[in-house]
Parts: C-alpha cells; sequence; structure tokens
C-alpha cells in the first residue's frame, strides 16, 4: 500500500481534509495508522495459512487465499 493508495482510501472513507486545498488531514498519522493496520492484518493472515495448512496436508495456497478472502465477510 503506499501514499497514493491511503489518500485514496482516506478519501472514500470521508476522512477529514482541509478545505480550499482538499488535502487529507494528518496524512503522516494516517498513513503511520495504516502501515500498523496492515502489519496486523499481514500478521493475521500469516496465522490463517499457518492454521490451514495445518489442518490436512493437502491444502494449497488457493485455499488458504479463499480462507483470507472470508475474514471481510465476518
Amino acid at each position: 500500500m503506499d501514499k497514493e493508495d491511503i489518500i485514496r482510501m482516506a478519501k472514500e472513507a470521508r476522512m477529514p481534509y482541509f478545505y480550499g486545498t482538499w488535502e487529507i488531514a494528518n496524512l503522516d498519522g494516517l498513513e503511520r495508522f495504516a502501515a500498523l493496520v496492515a502489519a496486523h492484518e499481514r500478521e493475521e493472515c500469516a496465522k490463517l495459512c499457518e492454521e490451514v495448512d495445518g489442518r490436512i496436508t493437502h491444502y494449497r495456497a488457493p485455499d488458504c487465499a479463499v480462507a483470507i478472502r472470508a475474514r471481510g465477510e465476518k
């Protein structure tokens, strides 16, 4: 996720912005927050892959991908 992704998502989420310039307020803080969220999500996905892999030995990467995407449906 790069700075442009963060700005796009912040605009989609209607985060506070500076009137007139339309720049996202506290972008530095938002970038740090996004990095923390991304790191947490990566770790949760890695744990899920380990869990899927440990259940039955015939699971493959596509099975893990399905499990990761299903996390968004909770």
